[in-house]
């Protein structure tokens, strides 16, 4: 059972992460998630010593989250590379088509902090983008599919692109398109793989001198 103080320090980061992803995180003071939370400024800033601090930790929460998310969404799938993919873009058009949706709290945070590339957002985006695509490249060396790890930069590609997309224009239809370029994918690099028959030689004749 978690004790008072935790269960304080999840509800601020609970009440940041609502705030961040909707109105985005440099919009939002610490005034704003500590009466979101329902605490003090002064009890904020005994869990964390400053909003970086704060964002850093909401930040690794959303890391856990997603991570499960995914890998909730692939066992849902078969063995098969294709059906995995499949299934990973056919949940996230369902995911985006959900009211309020606004993207990748990850993506927008890299974005934002786009000028300070040492900044927390961006080192939490970096590290979570890099362990999707190696989650997946996994999943996909698993299941036996070739070139695993290029496969899986250019599907992240992919999702990146639904990310940008879906938000500038409102239309989750842009993940079913991903899709099916990431089946195509999956397929050229599974013939690839394939191995080939091996060519019939013809043996030539001998003839012996009697």
């Amino acid at each position: 059972m978690r004790g008072p103080a935790k269960e304080t320090k999840r509800r601020i980061i609970d009440a940041a992460y609502g705030l961040f992803y909707e109105r985005g995180f440099a919009r939002i003071g610490v005034d704003d998630i500590a009466e979101a939370a329902g605490v003090t400024k002064r009890t904020l800033y005994y869990h964390f010593d400053s909003k970086d601090a704060l964002i850093a930790a909401v930040l690794e929460v959303q890391n856990e989250l997603m991570l499960t998310r995914i890998q909730r969404w692939a066992r849902r799938a078969s063995g098969n590379p294709a059906t995995v993919v499949e299934k990973l873009f056919a949940e996230f058009a369902a995911w985006a088509r959900q009211p309020g949706w606004r993207g990748s709290g990850f993506t927008r945070a890299a974005m934002e902090f786009a000028h300070l590339p040492g900044h927390p957002a961006r080192v939490a985006a970096r590290r979570h983008k890099a362990a999707v695509e190696s989650w997946l490249a996994e999943e996909l060396s698993g299941n036996r599919a070739g070139a695993a790890r290029q496969l899986a930069r250019q599907i992240m590609l992919l999702i990146e692109g639904c990310h940008s997309l879906i938000l500038i224009h409102g239309d989750a239809g842009y993940a079913d398109a991903a899709a099916e370029v990431a089946r195509l994918l999956v397929e050229r690099h599974a013939s690839r793989q394939s191995p080939k028959p091996a060519r019939k030689t013809r043996k030539k004749s001998v003839l012996v001198e009697a």
